[in-house]
């Protein structure tokens, strides 16, 4: 018997959404059947594999559409959007890979495991949420929402009021046996969407959701270190990481070692809102034992898997 080969693949936004023009259900459906495609191949080469998903801009649509129903329904909390896009991302990646699957004659099933992820609630992303989520608002509004509903709210680059949630370090993923075991039996899992739904346990050690932004890079890293997988492989926007990206001397990154990559973090190459976490997640992922971390796009999966391209971390 050959030994499983398992891999955590984390993909990101461009997965679902390529631009603004092209965010609707159908045209995500688009996005999610191209992802998959590669994700079967992986499949092809061998890999057991559990996906990881952003969430950023179904949460924000389904928060929107609450904000402009409330006149009439509930408003939905946060941690129950992520629930929600947990179900319907998953929804789209399952069905897609059933039909590439049944298209290629390979016996695999995909299941979703809406998944909740533990943050510490004196986690000291709480005293200074910095995430903004849901629509711009008059300043009127948003001190009544801070004042009524305890949200915080900031003045975001004179564009409007918006509030702001935390982004606390993921510590464990509370369904992970129940990933572990589908990934034994064979099932392609997709799980930790959008970073996982964040719960904090209270005084007696009950779960409890809280309004909060997993990033799902870091989830991801969890999950990875958290089964042992062999690979993380983080799917984006671009080929491969660069150094002094988007300038004239921009140069790519074939392969890296930890060291190199926390140099390059010093050295301040590595956007914060964009490569920052995810090098950081690949750090840790590989600082816990990890063998290997690749980050390409989606159409480069197969290609950097072989080590064609892509760039290739190692510790």
């Amino acid at each position: 018997m050959t030994t499983k080969k398992v891999a955590v693949v984390a993909i990101g936004g461009n997965s679902l959404i390529k631009d603004k023009d092209h965010q609707s259900v159908p045209d995500q459906y688009a996005a999610a059947h191209e992802t998959c495609i590669h994700i079967a191949g992986m499949i092809e080469q061998g890999w057991d594999v559990a996906i990881g998903h952003g969430n950023g801009p179904q949460v924000g649509f389904i928060l929107r559409r609450s904000e402009l129903a409330r006149h009439e329904l509930h408003e939905v909390p946060l941690d129950f959007c992520g629930a929600d896009t947990q179900g319907a991302i998953g929804y789209m990646l399952q069905q897609n890979l059933y039909n590439e699957f049944r298209r290629r004659g390979i016996n695999k099933q995909a299941a979703t495991v809406v998944t909740q992820v533990l943050v510490d609630r004196n986690d000291p992303a709480f005293q200074h949420p910095t995430k903004p989520i849901g629509s711009f608002m008059s300043e009127e509004e948003a001190l009544r929402r801070r004042d009524t509903e305890g949200w915080n709210v900031v003045e975001d680059a004179g564009r409007g009021w918006r509030r702001v949630v935390a982004s606390p370090i993921p510590q464990r993923v509370i369904e992970r046996d129940a990933v572990q075991q589908l990934i034994d039996a064979g099932f392609v899992v997709i799980t930790v969407g959008g970073g996982g739904i964040p719960v904090v346990e209270d005084e007696n050690g009950n779960l409890v959701g809280t309004a909060a932004v997993i990033d799902k890079d870091y989830a991801s890293s969890l999950l990875a270190r958290s089964i042992k997988a062999d690979l993380f492989l983080i799917s984006t926007a671009v080929e491969k990481v660069y150094l002094n990206y988007g300038k004239p001397d921009q140069k790519a990154i074939d392969h890296m070692t930890v060291a190199e990559a926390k140099r390059y973090m010093e050295e301040g190459h590595f956007a914060k809102g964009s490569m920052l976490p995810k090098i950081q997640a690949i750090i840790w992922f590989l600082e816990a034992g990890g063998k290997k971390a690749i980050i390409t796009n989606p159409e480069n999966i197969e290609r950097a898997l072989l080590g064609e391209t892509g760039t290739h971390i190692v510790p």
